[in-house]
């Protein structure tokens, strides 16, 4: 199951793999993404803290861990190609995978449903 956070990340759990990217919404508001700098794998981050950060031709933005865990993977396609991120936001875009150490942080954010009036509440 897939659950989104307020500040545009969305979180895929299988088993203790975190798989994060942003909203298919925040890419919408930040337009052409043109550069993302990604974390290096073996980095600790705690829940809140910045993931990444992302450029557009519009703005630069922080992506926020959503959960406690250890960069396992990065999506090195973004690299030369970070426009994927607008193509395929919450599939081929994905930005990390992270091994979590608690998996009850997922229970406190939102489903799809939820989300979705979230962005609604705020525009």
């Amino acid at each position: 199951m897939k659950k989104y956070t307020k500040t545009h990340e969305w979180v895929l759990l299988q088993g203790m793999e975190a798989t994060i990217g942003i909203s298919q919404h925040a890419q919408e508001l930040l337009g052409d993404v043109v550069y993302a700098d990604l974390p290096s794998v073996g980095k600790s981050l705690k829940k809140g803290e910045i993931l990444c950060s992302l450029e557009s031709v519009k703005a630069a933005a922080e992506v926020f861990c959503p959960l406690t865990g250890t960069v396992k993977e990065i999506n090195e396609t973004l690299n030369d190609n970070p426009e994927i991120i607008n193509q395929s936001a919450e599939a081929d875009g994905w930005i990390v995978r992270l091994t979590i150490t608690d998996a009850s942080e997922f229970e406190g954010l939102m489903d799809e449903g939820a989300y979705q009036t979230f962005c609604a509440a705020h525009q």
